[in-house]
C-alpha cells in the first residue's frame, strides 16, 4: 500500500511539472507555429528534442521499484505525435526510449519499445484527425489506450513473469490515471489555446469589416468644405462621425440647375457592413433621382419603392430632402420619418421644423411622401441632424436630448455653418465626457445668404 501511495505522488509531482512547461510552451512562437500548420522540419526537430526531454524527465522523476519505474514517460512523445504525426512521436520516443533503455533492469526493452509505441500511437491518432488536434476527451483516452499497451508489453516481453505481472498490478492504475490527467492537461491547455485564436481571428475580421465600412461610409460624403465657394448665396457645411460600431448615416448635396441646390442627410437602420451598403445604394438612388429635377416627394416615391424590390433584410432609412432656390430663399421639402430640422432665424429665434411627415423609406412599396414649403430669409439657416446627435449618451445613459441642441445652438447665432457644427459636436462629446460613442453623429447645416447682386440685376432686367 506504501509504494502504491508513493507511485501516486512521484506521478502527480511529474505531471504538474509536464503541465507548467505544456503552459510555458503554449504561449510561444513556436507554438503558434504548430497551431498555424507551419510544420518545418526546424520546428519539429525541436518539438523532438523538447518532448524527448520531457520524456526523459518522466522517467527521472518516476518512482523506482524492483527495477522498474512508474512514470510519465509516454506523455511527451504521444503529445509530440498528436502535434507534428508520426515521425515527430516516434523520434521523441526514441529520446526516451533509449534513456530509459540504458537505466536497465528486467522491463528496459518493454518501457523502451513501449514509449516508442506511445509516439507512434500519438502520430496515427494526428493522421487520422487529418492534422487537427484532438479535443481532451480524446487525449485522455489515448493516453489510457497507451498505459494498456504499456502494461500488455510488459507481460508480453519482461521476464521474469511473475516479476512483471507484479509490477503491472501495483504501477498500472496510478500511471493510467497519471498520464491520462496529464495528457488532460496538457491538451486543454491547447484547446484553450486554439479558442482564443479562433477568438482573436474573428474580432480581427469583425474588426476589418467595420474598418470597411467605414470607409465605404466616409467615402461616399462630401468632405470638401466650402463646397461652392464661388456662389456666395448660401454658406454650407456638414460632418458625419461614425460611430465604433459602424451605422449607415449619409449627407449629401449638389445643383440639380444653376440655382436650385439639393441637400439631404438620411440615417440607415442596422449596424456594419448592411448597413454602410444599404446607405451607399440609397445615396446613389436618391443623387440620381434628384438629378432628374424631379420634385422632392417624387424623389423619395421613386427610391421607396426601388428600395422595397429584394429588400430581405428589411432594412430602411429615414432621410430628410430639400431643395433650396438661391434666388429666393424658397426651400421645398419633404422628411421621410427623419428627425425635424431645427431652424435658426436671424433674429435669433430657434425652433424645430414643423412638418406633415412620410414614412422612412424602404417600408411599403408605393408609400406617399408630402411635398412641403418654407422660406429661408437672408441670415436664417436650417440644421438637420441624425439621431446620433439627440440621443447621445452618457455614462449615466442619459441622452443628450432636443433642448440641449437647442440651447448649443442658441449660443452660436448669426455664426457661420461650420462653427455652428464645432459648437454642436463640443457640447455633444462634452456631455458624453468619455463615454461610448453608440451611433454615427452626422449634421447638415446650410445658411441663406440671399442672392447676388448681379443676379438681382439679371432678375430685374427681364420683367
Amino acid at each position: 500500500m506504501n509504494e502504491v501511495r508513493e507511485v501516486v505522488v512521484a506521478l502527480i509531482n511529474s505531471t504538474a511539472v509536464i503541465s507548467v512547461v505544456a503552459y510555458f510552451l503554449s504561449r510561444s512562437r513556436f507554438y503558434d507555429d504548430f497551431l498555424q500548420k507551419r510544420i518545418t522540419w526546424k520546428n519539429r526537430l525541436l518539438l523532438i528534442l523538447i518532448f524527448g526531454l520531457l520524456s526523459i524527465y518522466g522517467t527521472a522523476s518516476g518512482f523506482k521499484f524492483m527495477g522498474a519505474f512508474a512514470n510519465t514517460r509516454d506523455l511527451g512523445p504521444a503529445l509530440a505525435g498528436l502535434f507534428a504525426g508520426p515521425l515527430a512521436g516516434i523520434g521523441a520516443g526514441l529520446i526516451g526510449a533509449v534513456h530509459r533503455y540504458f537505466l536497465g533492469g528486467f522491463s528496459c526493452v518493454s518501457c523502451a519499445l513501449a514509449t516508442i509505441v506511445a509516439g507512434l500511437v500519438g502520430g496515427l491518432v494526428f493522421l487520422w484527425k487529418k492534422g487537427e488536434f484532438i479535443g481532451v476527451t480524446g487525449a485522455v483516452i489515448v493516453a489510457v489506450v497507451i498505459q494498456i499497451l504499456h502494461a500488455g508489453l510488459t507481460l508480453l516481453i519482461a521476464r521474469p513473469f511473475e516479476d512483471a505481472l507484479k509490477i503491472v498490478e501495483i504501477f498500472t492504475l496510478p500511471m493510467i490515471l497519471a498520464n491520462a490527467i496529464g495528457m488532460g492537461i496538457s491538451v486543454s491547455v491547447v484547446v484553450n489555446l486554439v479558442k482564443q485564436r479562433a477568438w482573436e481571428q474573428e474580432k480581427n475580421t469583425i474588426a476589418g469589416e467595420l474598418n470597411a465600412a467605414r470607409e465605404i461610409q466616409m467615402s461616399m460624403v462630401p468632405k470638401m468644405f466650402p463646397p461652392f465657394p464661388d456662389r456666395p448665396e448660401f454658406d454650407l457645411a456638414a460632418v458625419l462621425e461614425p460611430a465604433k460600431e459602424v451605422g449607415g448615416d449619409f449627407y449629401d448635396f449638389f445643383f440639380v440647375d444653376h440655382d436650385r441646390l439639393a441637400f439631404l442627410l438620411g440615417d440607415v437602420s442596422g449596424k456594419g457592413i448592411p448597413a454602410s451598403l444599404f446607405m451607399a445604394v440609397t445615396k446613389t438612388l436618391l443623387k440620381s433621382a434628384m438629378s432628374e429635377k424631379a420634385s422632392v416627394d417624387q424623389v423619395l416615391f421613386k427610391v421607396n419603392n426601388a428600395l422595397c424590390e429584394g429588400n430581405e433584410m428589411s432594412m430602411f432609412a429615414t432621410v430628410f430632402c430639400g431643395i433650396v432656390d438661391t434666388r429666393t430663399g424658397i426651400v421645398e421639402f419633404s422628411n421621410a420619418g427623419h428627425n425635424p430640422p431645427v431652424m435658426l432665424r436671424r433674429s435669433g429665434n430657434l425652433e424645430f421644423l414643423s412638418s406633415m411627415g412620410s414614412l422612412p423609406i424602404a417600408i411599403f412599396e408605393d408609400s406617399p411622401y408630402t411635398r412641403e414649403t418654407l422660406t429661408l430669409e437672408k441670415g436664417d439657416a436650417i440644421i438637420i441632424y441624425s439621431d446620433g446627435v439627440t440621443e447621445a449618451m452618457n455614462k449615466e445613459q442619459a441622452l443628450f436630448s432636443e433642448a440641449r441642441l437647442l440651447s448649443s445652438l442658441r449660443e452660436v447665432k448669426g455664426k457661420q455653418s461650420d462653427e455652428l457644427l464645432k459648437k454642436v459636436l463640443a457640447d455633444v462629446h462634452g456631455y458624453a465626457a468619455g463615454a461610448p460613442q453608440s451611433d454615427d453623429i452626422t449634421i447638415l447645416a446650410l445658411q441663406y445668404r440671399g442672392p447676388q447682386d448681379a443676379s438681382i440685376e439679371a432678375a430685374a432686367g427681364t420683367h
